[in-house]
């Protein structure tokens, strides 16, 4: 549950800042620290009430972003939290892992990169060692480079870069994860309004996005009969580091004005969609694409 602090109601189109934005650009992978304005990922605002106390999640991208407003919002409702990430990401990583213990909560941050597969068919089993189980696995981790001059500019190393840590990633993770899910366990993967209304320049990211959605449907229908849900989050525009890594500064100071709500979602807006899905009160839904895209309509 997300609450402000006057626990009043909030108007969702003036409850964060709005475009334009301060114009910014950091390397890839970037980092919520150096933002401006920085990421709200639920610190002061999400409060939990218990709905996955003795859980087990695996997250992938935590260290920042939506994956740490994940990590943040499933530690405050109950669950040890082991999580991957760059290693270049060590700082950030720390970060989540001092939210998750704040939260009372085991934290396990495994440096690594999701296209190597032996180190995505290694991480369920570290997970298990150090904190006694895998209830949740969520595939959120992504990369994507904006290229506004079209096809021709994405190169072949792009494009692999993307696949593999868009699509192989999550296949070789969670084939690794199957084997230690029991019925009432949760798969939830990170789609994107990119999957359904593309833009072109970050055509081969969205590509990946379409592809996670065919994957929860068909993946959905596999392990619905074991008793294991399979859902996704499609998210519009998220103010994450990825952002100011990986487009130019004029399009990062309008960067979601085109959402109806008139500007770009916090990670913190996306963690209670996560939450949902993860818990018993979403037990009779599986093959679901949660759309939260600040008033974009999708299929």
């Amino acid at each position: 549950m997300v609450k402000s602090d006057q626990d009043a109601p909030r108007n969702p189109a003036q409850q964060y800042p709005r475009p334009p934005l301060p114009e910014q650009s950091q390397p890839h992978p970037g980092s919520g620290e150096r933002m401006r304005p920085q990421p709200d990922h639920g610190e002061t605002s999400y409060l939990g009430s218990g709905l996955l106390t003795g859980k087990v999640a695996l997250i992938t991208g935590a260290d920042s972003g939506i994956g740490r407003a994940v990590a943040l919002a499933f530690a405050r409702e109950g669950a040890d939290v082991a999580f991957c990430h760059l290693p270049e990401e060590q700082a950030d990583a720390g970060i989540t892992s001092g939210l998750v213990e704040q939260a009372g909560r085991r934290a396990l941050a495994v440096p690594g990169d999701l296209r190597d597969e032996d180190f995505c068919a290694g991480l369920p089993g570290r997970c298990i060692t150090r904190l006694g189980g895998l209830d949740i696995l969520v595939n959120n981790a992504a990369y994507q480079m904006s290229q506004p001059d079209g096809l021709t500019a994405i190169s072949t190393d792009q494009f692999d870069r993307v696949m593999r840590t868009n699509l192989y990633g999550m296949f070789w993770l969670t084939k690794a994860a199957l084997p230690h899910l029991n019925p009432g366990a949760s798969v939830i993967n990170s789609a994107s309004v990119q999957a359904y209304q593309p833009s072109p320049h970050l055509l081969d990211y969205a590509m990946t996005k379409a592809a996670v959605v065919a994957f929860t449907h068909g993946l959905a229908q596999q392990l619905a009969p074991d008793g294991i849900r399979v859902n996704a989050v499609a998210p519009g525009p998220v103010w994450t580091p990825l952002i100011p890594a990986t487009m130019d500064e004029e399009k990062v100071a309008h960067f979601g004005e085109q959402s109806p709500i008139g500007r770009p979602a916090q990670p913190a807006e996306m963690a209670p969609a996560y939450v949902f899905l993860a818990s018993p009160a979403a037990s009779y839904i599986t093959g679901e694409i949660l759309n939260a895209t600040g008033g974009t309509p999708l299929p």
